[in-house]
């Protein structure tokens, strides 16, 4: 098990590249749109991942062996940039990462509490009710 401490700095460095992620990826729909949008973002991030697949290999070459529905996870974020894009300028870059990551908590403890896509399974108890109340209340906070 990896000490909590990477574990932390790693989740810490994906928010930051969220929070990046949704102002930069709302100027490119505010500009062109959302579609092309996100086909920007798309490219600009199979460009990144495409050098170190071709350093130091890959098992692309094995993408059948993955259940059908989880293709389709590129498509959510033709979802997200899109909602990003149009809650940034009203709503402000905060309340839309906010507002973003109360669903995703929301999806999270559904998969959670089912054990579903492979997650470990952790039942609903009074202390994620209360936690998930809290983000609610936060985002209501941010956003009004």
């Amino acid at each position: 098990m990896q000490p909590i401490f990477f574990i932390i700095l790693i989740g810490l460095a994906g928010g930051v590249a969220i929070g990046l992620q949704g102002p930069m990826s709302s100027v490119i729909t505010q500009r062109l749109g959302s579609l092309e949008s996100v086909f920007i973002v798309h490219i600009g991030g199979a460009l990144a991942a495409l050098i170190p697949l071709m350093v130091v290999g890959n098992r692309l070459g094995e993408w059948r062996s993955v259940p059908w529905y989880t293709l389709g996870a590129g498509a959510f974020g033709l979802v997200v940039i899109t909602a990003m894009g149009y809650m940034i300028p009203r709503i402000g870059a905060a309340g839309a990462l906010i507002t973003l990551m109360a669903g995703q908590l929301l999806v999270a403890s559904i998969l959670d509490h089912f054990g579903w896509l492979g997650v470990a399974q952790r039942s609903m108890d009074l202390q994620r009710i209360v936690g998930f109340t809290v983000v609610m209340f936060g985002v209501w906070l941010t956003v009004k």
